[in-house]
Order: structure tokens, then sequence, then C-alpha cells
């Protein structure tokens, strides 16, 4: 652990969860390929109350974690770097839309003076657009690093066939019994456990019928066997194994923003990705924070985010602390990686670094992927791990 002073923070890098959503998302049980949903007025809320709570925490010169130097009020958009999934539906898209309306909210200061004297003020108040790099599924795997990968395909089927869900499916069987008769014809199978509780929460969030006639206690016994199933689906017993996949992905970005902080000439002081829940789960187990707080194991809520808050030391080391915040009724929390409170930047990027994927053609070869998803234009015959003769890539 380093000691940190109080003077502000250099930076932070941010992931968020989308909002709430319409419909329910199915995810195949055998593959977890699936199309998002649309963000709901509710969602919408959920997020802006986000942004607004992440205002609040970094862009208030009175809060501890204030960001030295960042714009407060009108947003410098070379100060911000927003990237978000934006495969199928637009709910994880638009949530980091509504999330940046509550980080930087209208104001009369977003106007400009044209060259006759006249002044414009942006519409709605002075509404301020917030470029946001957005990723769809077939550009890069970066944020869906699940999907279509063939070693996460066959970690789903060892999973599905195996001891672990074998035991917990007998656990749950009481419960997907007492279920059956809410579930319109969907598979009570403990394999689907994450369909039948994403139903259940969309049904008893926005059917008023099913609200006042499905029992809570079913619904939170949903969420709890939910927690298990994709607890075991989005970690592995080791840090690079395939099942933690969803951020090792993600790696690259969080340490190349981080990075980039440190330099004088930087300019990056926020950076968000926003995504589902799946690299929270990997993200928790692969740091080991789950290890001295096991209640943040399972499913993240709607509008969680997790804080990498970058500051430097009294000795000049930059230094690394991981925060977590789940929902909207909560506020960040400090979390310990690998049992410590903080760690210098060189630290962290070490202990993760062989986690990391830091490319397509990694992916690919990660996947045993030859085909889709950009795999098709390698040559996968120069690869020396698959060909001992190969020369490798040039």
């Amino acid at each position: 652990m380093v000691n940190a002073t109080n003077a502000g923070l250099i930076g932070v890098v941010l992931l968020a969860r989308h909002g709430d959503r319409s419909g329910v998302v199915f995810q195949n049980y055998t593959t977890y390929n699936s199309t998002q949903g649309y963000l709901t007025p509710y969602g919408s809320s959920q997020e802006y109350e986000l942004g607004c709570y992440l205002r609040e925490t970094y862009l208030n010169p009175a809060s501890p974690s204030y960001i030295q130097g960042i714009e407060t009020d009108i947003a410098d958009i070379d100060q911000l770097f927003v990237r978000a999934d934006a495969g199928g539906g637009n709910v994880i898209l638009d949530s980091a839309y509504a999330l940046l309306q509550g980080l930087y909210p209208p104001t009369s200061g977003s106007k400009s003076t044209l060259a006759n004297g006249t002044t414009v003020e942006a519409p709605l108040g002075g509404y301020q657009y917030i470029p946001v790099e957005s990723l769809e599924f077939w550009q890069a795997p970066s944020l869906t690093s699940w999907m279509e990968c063939e070693y996460f395909q066959d970690h789903l089927a060892r999973l599905n066939s195996g001891v672990i869900f074998g035991d917990a499916a007998a656990q749950a069987a009481p419960f997907l019994q007492a279920v059956q008769p809410y579930l319109n014809g969907m598979n009570n199978s403990f394999l689907n456990m994450w369909n039948i509780y994403d139903y259940l929460n969309v049904q008893y969030t926005h059917n008023a019928t099913f609200y006042n006639s499905f029992p809570e206690t079913l619904l939170q016994q949903a969420r709890y066997f939910a927690n298990i199933h994709e607890q075991n689906i989005f970690t592995d017993s080791v840090q690079n194994g395939v099942g933690q996949i969803a951020i090792r992905t993600l790696w690259p970005e969080i340490f190349w923003s981080l990075g980039n902080m440190t330099l004088p000439n930087n300019k990056v002081k926020l950076a968000l990705t926003e995504v589902d829940y799946k690299p929270f789960i990997s993200l928790f187990n692969v740091t080991n924070a789950t290890v001295t707080s096991p209640e943040i194991s399972g499913i993240a809520d709607y509008a969680s985010a997790v804080a990498l808050e970058l500051s430097k030391s009294s000795a000049g080391d930059y230094v690394v602390a991981l925060k977590f915040k789940n929902g909207t009724n909560d506020e960040f929390k400090p979390l310990k990686m690998f049992g410590q409170n903080n760690l210098t930047l060189p630290q962290v990027i070490k202990a993760l670094d062989s986690t990391t994927i830091n490319s397509t053609i990694n992916w690919c070869f990660s996947c045993n992927q030859t085909v889709l998803r950009g795999c098709s234009v390698f040559n996968f015959s120069n690869d020396v791990f698959l060909d001992p003769s190969a020369t490798g890539y040039a």
C-alpha cells in the first residue's frame, strides 16, 4: 500500500453499467450471444442520477476526489474520453449519453458570439454535446469479448455439465418449480438462470399486473441464483482464464488511459466506458477484490460504476485506488486490490499485464476463432503456437 496525498486526483477511469431497459434480452446459455434492449425513461433517470453523483464527486472543487484542473461547468471535450458498446439495441450507448447529461448539465455558458456580434446559446438551455465513441459488435471484440469466442463456449459447456452447476441446480430446484407458473412457458432449467431472472425482473419492474401477483421473495431468490450462475460464468480459477475475458480485453484501454494521465502533455482527465454487467464480475475476481469484499460478487445493479482513481503520493509515485458504487442507492466504497488499499500504477500493470488481450489478433488466438469478428483476415498458419515451423507475424 502507498500513502496518497489529499491534493485531489490526477484523473479517473470509470466503468459504468447501463440503466434499466425495456424487453427481455435473451442470452443463449450455450454461447452467451445476445443483442441489446432499449433504454427506458427509468433507465435514463438512473444514468442521469449517476452522472450527477459523478459530477459532485469528481467535478466539485470541495470534494476530496476532485480531479485537478478539470473543467467543472463547460465541458472541455479534450479532457474527456467516452466510449460505449453500440451492438444491437441502444441501451448501453444511450446510457452513456444520459450519464453525460448529469455529469455536464445544460449551462447558459454554452454559447458563442458570431462575427456580427450575435450571441447564440446552445439548444435545450445550453445542452452540452460530448462525443461518445460507439463500438459496434462487428468492429472489434473489446467490449463484447465473450461473444463468438469458442474457448469461452467450451468454458460454458464445462460449467453446464459440471459439478458446480449440478449442485446449484439441486439447491435451486424448489425455487425453479415454484416460479414456473410465472415464466410464460420459458425453460426453467438452472442453466437458463440468467434469462429467468431477467424476465422476472423486467416484468416486476414494468408490468403492474405481474407486480401485484408475483411474490417478491421469489424475485429475491431469482437474483440469488442468478448471481451464483453469472459469478461462475464470468470468472475463472486462473487470472488469464477465458472465464475472465470480459475484463481482459478492457485492461489495455484502462492501462493506456491511466498511463497517459501521468504525462505532462496529456489532456484527458476522465475516461468512461459504458458496458454490461459482465466486466464488473471479472474485474472484481481478477483483482481479488471479492476476497475482502465478498458481497460485491454477482450481478452489479443498473447504473453501477467502478472507478480507478489516479493520484500522486507524497513520494511522487502515481497511485491507483479502486472504488465501486452498486446502483443508484449506493455510494462509492473503496475496494482492495490484491489485499491492498491502493497500489502504484506500475504495480497494478505488473499484476494484471499477463491477463490482457490487447488486439483483435490476440483475441482471435485466445478464443480459437479464425473466421468471425475480423479473424478471417489473419493468416493463422504464421502463428508459432499453432504451427511450430511458422516464422511468426510480420
